[in-house]
């Protein structure tokens, strides 16, 4: 049954962070937690539940000797198994379809839980993105998770999002940014804090391009695995602040004109002054304590960007990698975002309505 308060997204008026109102667009929800009886609904969608789709596969298969894969199923890279789709034998290649197909069944489930709830129920399209997304096998799982939503009379598009899930995390940040930063700064710094990993780069507005944000950049970033170093909080921020110096300091003698602003998303919901309220268990230590401010600890170690105080901004990290996606999103009124990684990030938006021309 889903809990009676999964519908009750943070929806805060114009606040500094977790803003349901940005400039362009209505945050209408996000980190909407839907339980049944098995727990959190969101987990039958996650990279781990592909995994235990394809070792359940497997294990059918050793009994009768006939599994063709070798090693810990966990440990098969997405690399690996798109490698078997196209190059692997027939029974090599039809056990990883049989994994997209069982993983497509419980993405469409998740996504009939989340059309019934009121937020969620105008969403035209739905846009997929994190680390699941960058693979073959992703984009199959997407594409056959969309037929079976379409066969079942569900009229939303499913579509995989265009950039590289990696440079989306920080091409959404841009939609964060005061109206100054675009007049007088021609790039930004972003950071995709996720379960696994820490990204800091630097963002390209690129506006002579495109005024609408749509050929905004990632020109360079940094990634850390922190999973792999399974560090304190205080290590992690430490660390977190020497990659934001170091890319500040790569672009600035690159000859960008870094605004004085970092965008920063963070799993979770996101209270107006900078605490994280629940949802940061992934990350390494207590990012929820009441003693500990995310967007205060950045500001202390980047007190100044080119001589000018550092503004920070922070929203969920699915609301903004789904914000990248908002200039191709304009032909429709509510769309949402689904992000597949260690969890399954999700956001709904509502975009405003453009004025009408005058006659």
């Amino acid at each position: 049954m889903v809990a009676a308060t999964a519908d009750k997204a943070r929806s805060h008026g114009a606040g500094t962070h977790g803003s349901a109102e940005l400039p362009s667009v209505t945050i209408t929800s996000y980190n909407l937690e839907i339980r049944d009886e098995d727990g959190f609904v969101g987990d039958k969608a996650s990279r781990g539940a592909f995994v235990e789709h394809l070792d359940a596969l497997r294990m059918h298969l050793k009994k009768n000797g006939d599994d063709p894969l070798k090693g810990e199923t966990a440990d098969i890279s997405k690399k690996a198994l798109d490698a078997l789709l196209k190059d692997g034998d027939a029974h090599e290649a039809a056990l990883v379809l049989s994994a997209i197909e069982r993983f497509a069944q419980s993405l469409a489930f998740v996504i009939r839980r989340f059309v019934r709830l009121k937020s969620w129920a105008p969403v035209e399209r739905i846009v997929v993105g994190g680390g699941f997304r960058e693979s073959r096998v992703g984009e199959l799982a997407i594409g056959r998770a969309s037929i079976i939503l379409r066969t079942d009379g569900h009229e939303i598009d499913l579509v995989p999002i265009s950039h590289h899930p990696d440079e989306a995390g920080l091409i959404g940040a841009a939609h964060l940014a005061p109206k100054w930063i675009f007049e007088a700064y021609d790039s930004l710094v972003a950071v995709d804090i996720g379960g696994s990993n820490i990204r800091a780069g630097i963002v390209e507005l690129r506006q002579d391009k495109a005024a609408d944000l749509s050929k905004a950049r990632a020109s360079t970033s940094e990634l850390w695995r922190h999973a792999d170093d399974e560090p304190s909080r205080d290590e992690a921020i430490k660390r977190l602040g020497k990659m934001l110096n170091d890319q500040i300091k790569q672009a600035q003698k690159a000859g960008l004109r870094v605004a004085p602003f970092i965008g920063v998303g963070c799993p979770g919901l996101i209270e107006p002054d900078g605490s994280i309220d629940r949802g940061a268990q992934n990350l390494p230590g207590n990012w929820e304590s009441s003693r500990f401010n995310l967007v205060e600890s950045i500001r202390e170690l980047v007190p100044e960007i080119g001589e000018h105080e550092t503004q920070v901004v922070m929203h969920n990290d699915a609301v903004i990698q789904g914000l990248s996606e908002m200039p191709a999103m304009q032909d429709v009124g509510h769309w949402a975002v689904l992000t597949i990684g260690t969890g399954l990030g999700n956001a709904s938006y509502q975009n405003r309505a453009k004025p009408k021309a005058k006659g």
